[in-house]
């Protein structure tokens, strides 16, 4: 009887949040069919109704990273072009998504699975998380656009510092940074994560993907590029049905008393 393996990284459902899940004991490594689960259930959710998604792992620790023997295998057959030009697109296509994302991090999270968690628009961590881009003890740079959300988030000469030094880095320290948004005790990352997240995907879900949008603006323009996105982005929500319905709930029953559908 043959075994059917289980994917590496599976998608799930708590009402409006859709949860990317990386699964691969014991280690939770990246090997050659990781990115390939990763992209289907990227699939999955932009043709959903999710409202929130969240990026998380199970076990001891987020991940060891990639598992070396993908390295191997295409340094062997002198691909690395077709193998790993694809990554940069599948966090782009994370960063793109048109809800809030989330990324729950625990214990150590190195290479592709922060690379990931850069994508998302926030990061949580636990107290006893630690972080790395340690693709320098191979002789390697971040493939996965590591290197520069570092930066973006960090600025050039952390993202210097952390990619060059090969080293392990705390969650207060990337709080520090503005690479992490928030750090909780360890206990308390999952329940305190996926409550945040339900917040996120009850709220207005259009008006987060305009500020999405603006954010991306910014990102890629400065102020001036943001500023050139923003009237427009916010006139288009006139016609959603959640500020309609916002807008007279206000008026009838004061603030704080609408409800959203994501419409």
């Amino acid at each position: 009887m043959t075994e059917t393996k289980t994917a590496p990284i599976r998608l799930e459902r708590d009402g409006n949040v859709a949860s990317i899940v990386l699964s691969n004991p014991p280690l939770n490594l990246f090997g050659d069919d990781a990115w390939g689960a990763l992209v289907s259930c990227i699939d999955e959710v932009e043709g959903s109704d999710a409202r929130a998604l969240v990026w998380r792992a199970e076990g001891d620790i987020f991940t060891g990273g990639v598992d070396v023997n993908s390295f191997k295998r295409v340094q062997e057959a002198g691909s690395a072009s077709d193998s790993f030009g694809s990554l940069i697109p599948v966090v782009r296509r994370i960063e793109e998504l048109p809800i809030p994302t989330l990324a729950l991090v625990h214990g150590l999270c190195l290479t592709a699975g922060l690379e990931i968690s850069l994508g998302c628009d926030m990061i949580w961590a636990t107290e006893s998380a630690r972080f790395g881009l340690v693709e320098a003890v191979v002789g390697l740079t971040p493939g996965a656009g590591g290197t520069q959300r570092m930066a973006e988030r960090a600025g050039p000469a952390r993202a210097a510092e952390f990619v060059m030094s090969g080293g392990l880095y705390d969650a207060a320290t990337l709080e520090r940074w503005n690479v992490v948004n928030r750090v909780v005790p360890d206990d308390q990352l999952l329940e305190k994560g996926m409550k945040f997240a339900h917040k996120l995907a009850d709220g207005p879900t259009v008006a987060h993907g305009a500020t999405k949008r603006i954010i991306r603006g910014y990102r890629s323009g400065g102020v001036n590029e943001a500023d050139e996105v923003t009237p427009g982005v916010f006139a288009e929500l006139f016609a959603s049905e959640d500020l309609k319905n916002a807008v007279a709930s206000f008026l009838e029953e004061g603030p704080g008393k609408a409800t959203f559908e994501g419409r």
